[in-house]
């Protein structure tokens, strides 16, 4: 589904932001990616989205290499990838209904069709009774559950966490989490955090960084700062 073989990045200036990382993370797999501030964590996620270049080394996602600026198909891979936010992107200007229905709209999907597949994902997040609500009048949590909703629809079988839970209270930060543990049957996960005791009390399969290198994978979970 998704590897990463000998790949590094370096930014001008020479700040190496990944050093020779491999890993392989396979249909259905719910990985967390766990690791200090600068450790690569986001640089990752950017490369797998095609909003990257490797400087060396090779992505593949669905057997296919992005890796190259001759890959010309990002907008294609896209659409099969869902990403989540810490801080949300969420339209401020639109309502609930309309933010999860944007990157719909954008694949001529009917609109019987949109309309099916928004209210299953607010279903899905616990937000049937908000759909005409705008940002200003939700929490941060309801947010992110927007935020879940979009990246849930459509036909997007990857789904990128970048710290979804960051700017939440504990109990808000489990509420999240339960939803991730609905689907996490039918999509392939890669979630960012720094959320130690969310990592410690799921149990997935950990890959740890730091200063851009690989240190750890570990398939049982647990992770220590």
């Amino acid at each position: 589904m998704i590897q990463f073989d000998s790949v590094s990045k370096i930014y001008p200036f020479g700040n190496a932001a990944l050093d020779s990382v491999s890993f392989a993370v396979e249909r259905g797999e719910f990985v967390f990616l766990v690791g200090t501030s600068g450790a690569g964590k986001t640089t990752i996620l950017k490369l797998i989205l095609g909003e990257l270049y490797p400087t060396s080394g090779s992505v593949l996602v669905e057997d296919v290499d992005i890796s190259g600026k001759r890959f010309k198909k990002l907008e294609t891979l896209r659409r099969h990838i869902g990403v989540i936010f810490q801080d949300f992107k969420v339209l401020p200007d639109k309502n609930v209904f309309e933010n999860i229905a944007l990157g719909l709209r954008i694949l001529d999907m009917p609109f019987s069709k949109i309309k099916t597949e928004v209210r299953e994902a607010l279903a899905l997040v616990g937000l049937h009774d908000k759909e005409q609500f705008f940002p200003v009048q939700l929490s941060a949590g309801e947010l992110q559950r927007v935020a879940i909703a979009r990246a849930m629809t459509g036909d997007r079988h990857i789904i990128l966490a970048d710290e979804p839970t960051g700017n939440l209270d504990p109990k808000t930060t489990w509420d999240i989490m339960k939803i991730f543990k609905k689907v996490e049957k039918h999509k392939t996960i890669i979630f960012a955090t720094h959320n130690t005791d969310v990592v410690n009390t799921l149990k997935k399969r950990v890959i740890t960084m730091k200063g851009g290198k690989l240190i750890k994978d570990n398939a049982k979970g647990g992770y220590d700062l």
